[in-house]
């Protein structure tokens, strides 16, 4: 059972004398941080040799002596700060955006992020249990981004405050590493040490009751097995008197949810097929078209003036009222006028297909998860749909049918709205515009429907990512896509290139896992063509005819002569990179030793023709690239949300772990649909999500929550938590095939009112 919390009163300040504890043992850390600091930038006074850095060092050790304690005092007064309620839950659904922050911010929380990574690696077990027990006191899913007990809130604020003391930004990299290592062995006793004392209060002292609480508390929905009772026919997979409940798809079945979910409605189609041909002797998978009986034509043929651009008068209904009591009146009036056409039809084939298609329509009707106003819009559609039933039975025999389609993609997109949230906005508006385009067009048959599917489609790929927001996130995810895609390709195409040459393997190594990430950020901010990246791709070339064997006095002189414009071109690439001063010290030394050892070098010499062949290719590499062998992108979390400059608590990048969702799954992953709403349950928290944009090359899925979170998810972890069931499809079944299913229930209780 779960293991009771204490009173709320007494479980809050136990909360917070925790919080208050982890930041007395971190402040107690401070001074010797300081010291540790001290004397690593005193010993670097020892072992620097070259003159011009044994300057810099001494400065910086001048100006720390100065500013110790400045920056001690503010990391402390900041963790002080942070004490207080965090900011995230009172403000950030009132004003947080996707502006990018300053660079200097960037980089102090890629800094804190890498410290932070390196604790975790040593102190998990104690940071995960500390933050299971807080979250027990408080009753929570998740803890503030900018919760003390973070270990990047406490780390950042140590990056953060050095800028803020007057200390230089380049000399970090001088102390990293001493910070690193004190911090992740000290911070491991303070977390270490709040946890001891939360079990001596009597919290959560056992693993085992701690994995208890955790399903106790954060079970996901899970979707029932097949042995479990059936569902109401009006909801998800719900039969009815039609047919059994299918179980939910198996992961392992070598068929996807998909093609699986298809089979069933094709069930159904079927099903429907035999009853009214049975009924009526009619043929439903003819292709061609035929007119109805003269009286039904003649009724079928007034049209309903042109939907209104709002609220208003229409022949068919009283008013269109976007509320319950609209719906009820639009459903009187279908049936009224269903009872008209019936009367007037000639042939019980006709009479058939007037009542089964109004049964769908008073299924849709009753789909309390759609908002009143659509399915008042939906309500038009009755008509027109009659009207093509009627001159084109395929419509019921095939599932591919663009109005079937049509309603289904509509339905998908906006079963998740409540009537606030979409009333008057964008979507129903495209909605509106499409069924008035639909009711002026009848002789037009599926056509006008299959233009009305396009359009949108057209429609939903720009209004799912409308927002500022959602399009900011969604130009950097593409530029990250393209940047890691073209990087890959790159590296391919380079080995290619040099395989047959005699290249050092220091050189292959810095060009293979350097400088082709050089040239895919490179062309993804320039251009391929532009002037900076040909450069660096000159600068490729140069590097490589140095590095080789020089065998005659010119060929030496002329490396002397271009080696200082070849450094420089070097560091800019890198400084596009990002790459630390520190690093591009490192690998500008490890070329600088090679192009020394190339003087003296025996080996062949690369002929001059070779030379410009790769200069050649070079120039137009991304005419030579190509997608085969490429997989997955080894993309970063922590470098997609510094990009974006976001808070945790508005995006998620779910990045590939190494899980291996099998084949079923992985195709599944590419054939959700835009607009489709899902359950999604990551790291402990249930969110309803629509899936609103996926990147050209299918690496990238963006999910948007109804409580403004967004995920954006790899292709393989979307694949894998299909697999584990965290991401669980709202509707099993699509609109038209769940309100099929329900008219047949109808039909086969009470079959005599299909020909009545």
């Amino acid at each position: 059972m779960a293991i009771p919390a204490p009173d709320s009163f007494h479980a809050a300040k136990l909360a917070r004398d925790t919080r208050q504890r982890l930041v007395e043992e971190a402040g107690q850390l401070l001074r010797g941080l300081g010291a540790a600091v001290r004397e690593r930038l005193t010993g670097l006074m020892q072992e620097v040799p070259a003159p011009r850095n044994l300057k810099i060092v001494r400065e910086v050790w001048a100006v720390y002596q100065s500013h110790e304690a400045a920056w001690l005092q503010g990391t402390l007064k900041q963790w002080k700060i942070a004490l207080q309620p965090p900011l995230s839950a009172r403000t950030m659904g009132a004003s947080a955006s996707f502006e990018l922050l300053g660079t200097d911010v960037v980089e102090n929380r890629i800094i804190a992020s890498r410290l932070a990574l390196n604790l975790l690696e040593k102190a998990s077990a104690e940071v995960q249990d500390l933050h299971l027990r807080i979250k027990f006191l408080e009753h929570r899913d998740e803890l503030e981004s900018d919760d003390i007990l973070q270990p990047e809130t406490l780390l950042l604020a140590i990056v953060a405050q050095w800028d803020q003391a007057g200390l230089p930004r380049d000399a970090w990299p001088m102390i990293n590493e001493v910070v690193q290592n004190l911090m992740s062995e000290r911070l491991q006793l303070a977390y270490a040490s709040c946890n001891a004392h939360l079990i001596a209060q009597g919290v959560l002292p056992t693993i085992e009751q701690k994995l208890q609480y955790k399903r106790t508390a954060h079970s996901a929905p899970r979707r029932p097995e097949a042995s479990e009772p059936a569902a109401p026919a009006s909801r998800r997979s719900g039969f009815g008197a039609a047919g059994p409940v299918q179980a939910p798809p198996h992961s392992m079945s070598a068929a996807t949810p998909l093609a699986r979910a298809r089979s069933r409605a094709l069930g159904v189609v079927g099903q429907l097929k035999r009853l009214m041909s049975g009924a009526t002797g009619a043929d439903f998978d003819e292709t061609g078209t035929r007119p109805p009986s003269p009286a039904l034509a003649a009724a079928l043929a007034v049209r309903p003036r042109p939907a209104p651009a709002g609220p208003g008068m229409d022949s068919a209904f009283e008013e269109v009222d976007p509320s319950p009591a609209g719906v009820s009146r639009a459903a009187g009036a279908l049936r009224h006028q269903t009872v008209e056409l019936k009367n007037k039809a000639e042939t019980h084939s006709e009479k058939a297909l007037i009542e089964i298609v109004a049964l769908m329509f008073q299924a849709i009707l009753q789909e309390d998860r759609i908002p009143p106003g659509i399915r008042v819009w939906f309500a038009r559609l009755q008509m027109p749909v009659l009207r093509l039933a009627l001159a084109e039975p395929s419509f019921f025999g095939t599932l591919s049918h663009p109005a079937r389609q049509l309603i289904d993609r509509m339905g998908s997109c906006v079963m998740g709205f409540d009537a606030s949230g979409i009333s008057g906005g964008a979507l129903e508006m495209e909605i509106q515009r499409l069924v008035g385009m639909i009711e002026q067009y009848p002789e037009t048959g599926k056509r006008v429907y299959q233009l009305a599917l396009e359009e949108f489609q057209s429609f939903l790929e720009k209004f799912l990512t409308g927002s500022a927001a959602t399009q900011k996130l969604v130009g950097v995810a593409q530029q990250v896509e393209q940047k890691e895609t073209l990087t890959i390709q790159y590296t391919i195409e380079m080995r290619n290139m040099l395989k047959d040459m005699p290249v050092r393997d220091e050189i292959r190594d810095f060009l293979f896992k350097v400088w082709a990430e050089v040239l895919a950020v490179a062309a993804v901010r320039k251009g391929p063509q532009h002037a900076e990246t040909l450069g660096l791709k000159q600068s490729a070339t140069d590097l490589v005819w140095a590095a080789s064997a020089k065998p005659n006095r010119s060929d030496r002189a002329r490396v002397i002569q271009k080696l200082p414009q070849l450094v420089q071109g070097l560091r800019a690439g890198m400084t596009l990179l990002g790459v630390a001063p520190a690093q591009q010290e490192a690998h500008i030394k490890i070329v600088s030793e090679t192009l020394a050892d190339a003087f003296l070098s025996k080996t062949h010499v690369i002929p001059s023709e070779k030379i410009q062949a790769l200069a050649e290719r070079l120039t137009n590499l991304e005419d030579f690239v190509s997608e085969d062998g490429m997989g997955d992108l080894p993309l970063d979390a922590q470098s997609i949300e510094m990009i974006l400059g976001l808070e945790g608590s508005l995006i998620e990048v779910v990045a590939d772990v190494g899980a291996k969702p099998n084949a079923a799954m992985q195709a599944w992953a590419k054939e959700l649909e835009l607009g489709a709403w899902f359950t999604l349950d990551h790291n402990a928290r249930v969110a309803q999500v629509q899936f609103v944009w996926r990147s050209e090359r299918k690496h990238l899925h963006l999910f948007a929550s109804t409580d403004g979170r967004s995920y954006l998810v790899q292709a393989g972890r979307l694949a894998a938590y299909l697999q584990a069931g965290l991401l669980v499809p709202e509707e099993d079944e699509t609109l038209t095939e769940r309100a099929t299913r329900d008219a047949l229930g109808k039909l086969e209780a009470n079959p005599e009112r299909l020909l009545s």
